[in-house]
């Protein structure tokens, strides 16, 4: 089974999802499918067979949920130092073209959310800064050609 990286606040928001899901939405659409079901003939009760698809789709949402948790290899970013980027790191760079500043949280993937500042660390411009330090200068190839970006601070946040 292979472990997936992810921070605390990740798999505590993947447990919060799987509480809300177990405990509100699969209650719901259980008492969706009951109400429905009293409607009488079920081969023509759209109502039961939305309630039954999504039934299904919670179902599966929750084993997805499930995987990842078992899977979770949680890194404590609070316990992490160093001036090399790697996971957890909060890396803040410079467009060599743009003079542009962004900063950004190198993530699990189901964590990703780039307009948040966090990016997966599948993500091309993580795996050309992991093991970088400030000052080094890393090429990301884009849809738009190759960027250069230099690092300019590595924080553990």
């Amino acid at each position: 089974m292979e472990k997936v990286p992810m921070t605390a606040e990740g798999y505590q928001a993947l447990d919060d999802d799987l509480k809300r899901l177990k405990t509100l939405e699969r209650p719901a659409v259980i008492a969706a499918i009951s109400e429905a079901r009293e409607h009488g003939d079920l081969s023509e009760n759209a109502e039961y067979h939305a309630a039954k698809e999504r039934q299904g789709w919670i179902e599966g949402q929750i084993a997805d949920i499930e995987d990842r948790m078992a899977r979770a290899q949680v890194i404590d970013v609070s316990r992490l130092s160093g001036s090399q980027v790697k996971f957890g790191a909060t890396v803040s760079v410079v467009d060599e073209d743009t003079e542009d500043q962004a900063r950004y949280q190198i993530v699990g993937e189901h964590e990703a959310n780039v307009r948040a500042g966090r990016i997966s660390i599948t993500s091309p411009i993580a795996r050309a800064m992991i093991g970088k330090e400030p000052g080094d200068v890393v090429e990301v190839n884009t849809p738009g050609g190759v960027k250069a970006y230099e690092i300019v601070n590595v924080e553990w946040i």
